[in-house]
């Protein structure tokens, strides 16, 4: 299955707009040290056990540290007939662009 994606710049647009649902399927020692404002925490291990806890309304948006959970995160949420995009870059990226992070 081919997972869509998104760029950081995107994802920021989204954002910006009001239009992006994010989570963020890291661990949470992860997560806590830093993730993008607003994201949702469902590790990925957890995504299948809590898909009722995904918005089925609109476009989900799936960041990881780097891409490759993101990405498995998506097929996922894809398989299970949700609206869902893999972030590429992920956290690392987001922070690396320059955008803002939250703690905790």
């Amino acid at each position: 299955m081919t997972v869509r994606e998104i760029s950081i710049d995107d994802l920021a647009a989204a954002r910006d707009t009001g239009e992006a649902t994010v989570i963020d399927v890291r661990n949470p020692d992860e997560y806590a040290e830093a993730h993008i404002p607003g994201a949702r925490l469902i590790p990925l291990p957890e995504l299948g056990d809590r898909l009722a806890e995904v918005p089925t309304d609109r476009p989900v948006h799936l960041v990881c540290q780097s891409g490759g959970r993101s990405a498995q995160g998506a097929e996922l949420l894809t398989a299970a007939g949700l609206d869902a995009v893999s972030v590429t870059g992920g956290t690392q990226g987001w922070i690396a662009s320059g955008h803002p992070t939250t703690t905790g």
